[in-house]
């Protein structure tokens, strides 16, 4: 069996070697706190009513295919959500729905790389990108993200980074792994960079209703009508049901190049017939249901004070730094690797594994070249966050 060369690169840590072993290990009986994927469901996050309901009410309407680019009323919803974000140029028609982001950033990625093309990733980055850049046959060149400037994409990196061959420049804003928000003013430079250059912007913004301590997410794609960039959104998060797979992308900028997408996404889109219809149904009452989220986010939101939780109790571990997140539930700490004595982060992964059943996701799983991060994902209660914590602490403590 000869398999595709595009596959040789592709890996995600997340679910990856340590993420095996966990799953031994509990197969030997032993209890682990999986801090790896950022999974609402799995730690007790309900559905909003408002999703339940319309999915008990209308469940047989979702039995049939439907318009490739996915549900009129969907993309209508989906529309309005984005105009009320500022982007003015947009119709539904520049709207397709997929089975999760994960399905139309493969989609918009096929539709723009061929072989020996370059995208710029953020690094450290969501595997998500470059193992479908991988898949394409193209090339990933990464720009770094400042953990000193509040982990901000490094404007500088971005302009050494670009080649006669670079074509698409991903943004994740807010940022997964990190959990930072970028500023306007960045967000504005990137913007400039790829008007100058030709590229097209791709910003990842599935976490964006999820935003702590009161502040503002601005969506790339408000900042400029002139430029190519296909906003990525979804519900997976905001509203807790990733298993029903709810993702879209939006195109924005000069109608010419919007055309030029549309018809090269509906062939790719014409491939897998539609995505799931039941998901669709409930993206108008999800979209219109926001104190749902606004309440897991609040001065009492679960979220918010898990991160509370997270942060006040790794202030006590002596040799663990980390930049607060302002978004998401993710944690991106840096960890003394030489005053521990351990190698390298993902030996520290591996053996807070073995010895505590906890599972991280090493620095070096999202391309962060200095191997001294760890990303902890803060969706399980307080108490339980509180105890991890404590134990990652005594594991470090006694080692």
């Amino acid at each position: 069996m000869v398999l595709s060369k595009n596959l040789k690169n592709v890996y995600s840590d997340i679910r990856g070697d340590i993420y095996m072993r966990a799953l031994e290990l509990e197969k030997e009986g032993h209890k682990v706190l999986k801090l790896n994927t950022g999974n609402p469901a799995a730690f007790g996050f309900k559905m909003p009513e408002s999703i339940k309901n319309r999915i008990v009410t209308d469940v047989e309407k979702s039995l049939g295919y439907c318009d490739i680019k996915g549900q009129e009323g969907a993309r209508i919803a989906i529309r309005n959500y984005h105009c009320s974000k500022g982007l003015n140029n947009i119709t539904e028609d520049d709207i397709f729905i997929g089975n999760g982001v994960s399905e139309v950033a493969h989609m918009i990625i096929a539709a723009l790389i061929g072989k020996d093309d370059e995208v710029l990733v953020p690094a450290p980055c969501y595997s998500l990108w470059t193992n479908l850049t991988f898949l394409v046959g193209g090339k990933v060149r990464f720009y770094q993200c400042d953990e000193l400037n509040g982990w901000q994409p490094d404007i500088e990196s971005i302009k050494k980074a670009i080649t006669a061959n670079t074509k698409a420049l991903v943004i994740i804003n807010p940022n997964n792994p990190t959990g930072a928000l970028y500023t306007k003013e960045i967000l504005s430079e990137i913007i400039d960079i790829a008007r100058k250059n030709s590229l097209v912007i791709i910003s990842d913004e599935i976490y964006d209703r999820l935003v702590l301590d009161e502040k503002q997410h601005i969506s790339t794609a408000a900042l400029a009508d002139d430029v190519t960039i296909i906003t990525m959104n979804g519900l997976s998060k905001s509203h807790c049901i990733c298993g029903l797979r709810c993702g879209w992308l939006c195109i924005s900028g000069i109608e010419k190049e919007k055309k030029i997408l549309r018809d090269a996404l509906v062939k790719i889109a014409s491939v897998r017939l539609c995505s799931n219809a039941l998901m669709q149904l409930v993206i108008p009452d999800a979209l219109a249901d926001s104190a749902y989220t606004e309440n897991m986010i609040g001065p009492n939101g679960r979220i918010l004070k898990q991160r509370n939780v997270t942060t006040d109790e790794l202030d006590k571990i002596e040799g663990i730094s980390y930049v607060k997140n302002l978004t998401a539930f993710y944690l991106f700490p840096k960890i003394d690797i030489k005053k521990f004595g351990l190698k390298s982060d993902r030996e520290f992964a591996e053996k807070l594994l073995d010895k505590k059943h906890i599972l991280v996701i090493p620095g070096s799983g999202f391309n962060c070249a200095d191997n001294e991060h760890f990303r902890i994902v803060m969706l399980p209660e307080e108490n339980e966050l509180r105890n991890a914590i404590k134990s990652i602490g005594d594991f470090l403590g006694n080692r």
